[in-house]
């Protein structure tokens, strides 16, 4: 069965007159990103693809803990004690991220960084290379306390100053948000340029605007853990009409070491991979940055305490939980009220 999930508005505005779909791709953050857009046939958009890539680039100069000369890396790097300027969206993107650290009781915190890398799923140490060794309870310990003691000491002065304070030891990790936030980028950008009927998507994640030249919204399948999964095989669409989306599952990227799986989502709170049986969590938003995050905090706190703060934050939220009886992998579907709203039923 084929389910649909509309938006709670719908704006009347039509494509251009005669307008024909363009397409653009590139790579960037580690995956690949892609636009599709509409554009009337006398309008010149070949300057895009250029345009559309320095905005990608740009927030890995700032936010990517991957490239150590980026102002995060710097960061990272920097003696105790030290106070930093930020750019203005490094720093927005980072006190947001500290929004959603407080509001989710610390199940996703950007300063994290320090147990994220632990388990070979930063930039060092990776679990895929063949020296990795996964970290003992000492040193997870270890981790949380200097963690803790930093992170009492963290400091950000907003705008106009716009600067952060490293008290020692917070590395910080974005990597929750600042893909949802590139995504924000890019239809900033397309706005910009006058362009109000398009798609675009980072590494699986989504957001749209307008319609396609037939008057239709731009549709998109929420992500499935598996194809054909037990429990879970209705479609569920989306149109993708001043809407983004995005997922956060156990499946996109994992160890397995005696027959355990290890989810590359840490739980800030106890230092380890996530284990509470959920497969995926999905968060529809106007920003694809809020869905990014909070994507992560929900699959972190678990189907009921997830559920929970998805009703409390009024967010339209799925989550999928994987339950394993005997060898047999059934998936069962929960619907936050929010989004159970955007069905078109």
């Amino acid at each position: 069965m084929r389910r649909v999930i509309l938006p709670h508005h719908i704006s009347d505005d039509p494509a251009p007159a005669g307008g024909v779909l363009r397409d653009f791709a590139g790579r960037s953050m580690g995956t690949s990103w892609s636009v599709r857009l509409v554009a009337a046939p006398t309008v010149t958009v070949s300057h895009l693809q250029q345009g559309l890539q320095q905005q990608l680039d740009s927030v890995v100069a700032e936010m990517s803990h991957w490239e150590s000369d980026s102002n995060l890396g710097r960061f990272n790097r920097a003696p105790a004690g030290s106070w930093h300027d930020l750019p203005p969206a490094f720093f927005d993107v980072l006190s947001f991220a500290l929004d959603v650290a407080r509001a989710s009781g610390g199940a996703c915190d950007p300063c994290a960084g320090t147990l994220v890398n632990l388990w070979g799923f930063g930039p060092h140490g990776r679990f895929d290379h063949p020296d990795f060794i996964a970290p003992t309870l000492d040193a997870i310990a270890s981790a949380r306390a200097q963690l803790a003691a930093a992170r009492k000491d963290m400091q950000l002065v907003p705008a106009p100053a716009r600067r952060a304070f490293q008290p020692g030891g917070i590395e910080l990790d974005l990597s929750a948000v600042a893909k949802g936030y590139g995504v924000d980028r890019l239809a900033y950008y397309l706005k910009s340029q006058g362009i109000d009927h398009f798609v675009v998507e980072v590494g699986g994640e989504l957001r749209g605007a307008g319609v396609k030249p037939d008057g239709q919204p731009l549709w998109v399948a929420l992500e499935q853990v598996e194809q054909g999964q037990q429990g879970s095989n209705d479609e569920l669409v989306l149109a993708l009409h001043g809407l983004a989306v995005a997922t956060s599952g156990d499946y996109r990227r994992y160890f397995e070491r005696d027959g355990k799986r290890y989810a590359h989502t840490i739980d800030p709170r106890s230092g380890l991979p996530i284990s509470n049986g959920l497969a995926s969590v999905t968060v529809v938003h106007a920003q694809c940055m809020a869905a990014d995050a909070w994507s992560t905090a929900l699959t972190v706190l678990g189907r009921v305490d997830g559920l929970a703060l998805a009703e409390r934050q009024g967010l339209a939220a799925r989550f999928v939980e994987r339950t394993i009886d005997h060898g047999h992998v059934t998936y069962h579907e929960y619907l936050s009220t929010h989004l159970r709203s955007m069905l078109d039923e």
